[in-house]
């Protein structure tokens, strides 16, 4: 958790100022008969995604580029979705207004795109209201879990927030059990982290996702091109790597189940 001064901002609380750009890293900790774990780099924008303004070179929003940020990757199936206005008509679907938004993602790396999970986030009042955690897999099929207060209260860093796991992530976990998620940031001291545990009995992952936030500016873009190369084709070539890992291990292969009716849950 990440330590906070006093007469700091109230946890969770907005950003001031977008857009940033995460230089942290994710960890997975596999439980259960094989155990596994992993600790990678991750660099990640968090960007205001109905704001007129253009972000600064290299990254584009809408439009082809070296790194660039599309509505069509986000909100609704890969490749057809609808961005922010998708993410409010599922807010609201469910009761909750948004002041402001903000989405946490990879770039794509010219033509190429892949983001296991991208996050957005809802403040309503200064007060941190829901996290739609939009998840991927390598098959091209998407779920978003949708985090929030069933009574719509503001969401703390010592929130614990369970959704039932009914999407097909991993073909060496059951599509079973539950998530329990966790969401602490600090923008006054620009900082994240956010924990995601899949829980299935004496099975399941303990993931994280972790670092320093800084100004998104062109040497911090570069320096991201730099330490993150090839972006999106590196994840898949990490996962696929891992998965060969873990069935060398002997990690049991589940066949994929079809995907859920519904595009978000709960």
């Amino acid at each position: 958790m990440i330590a906070r001064a006093s007469g700091n901002a109230p946890p969770n609380a907005p950003p001031a100022r977008l857009p940033l750009r995460l230089a942290g890293a994710t960890t997975h900790l596999r439980r259960g008969s094989v155990r596994h774990r992993l600790t990678h780099r991750a660099e990640m924008v968090l960007i205001d995604p109905e704001s007129p303004m253009p972000p600064p070179f290299p990254l584009r929003r809408n439009r082809f580029g070296l790194l660039s940020v599309s509505d069509r990757d986000h909100g609704g199936p890969p490749g057809r979705g609808r961005g922010a206005a998708w993410a409010r008509q599922t807010l609201e679907a469910r009761g909750v207004t948004a002041d402001r938004l903000a989405l946490l993602t990879t770039p794509r790396f010219l033509w190429w795109g892949f983001n296991p999970v991208s996050f957005w986030l809802a403040w309503r009042d200064e007060a941190l209201v829901a996290v739609i955690a939009e998840v991927t897999n390598t098959w091209g099929q998407r779920h978003a879990y949708v985090c929030r207060h069933e009574d719509g209260r503001p969401i703390t860093p010592d929130d614990r927030l369970t959704a039932a796991k009914i999407f097909h992530v991993s073909p060496f976990q059951d599509v079973a059990g539950d998530y329990a998620f966790r969401f602490d940031f600090d923008f006054g001291a620009r900082a994240l982290d956010i924990r995601i545990v899949h829980r299935n009995g004496p099975e399941g992952v303990a993931a994280s996702l972790a670092g320093p936030l800084m100004p998104l500016g062109r040497r911090a873009l570069a320096g991201m091109m730099l330490r993150h190369p090839f972006g999106p084709l590196r994840t898949l070539a990490l996962i696929h790597w891992h998965a060969l890992r873990l069935a060398l291990k002997g990690a049991r292969w589940r066949e994929r189940p079809a995907p859920p009716a519904s595009e978000t849950s709960p």
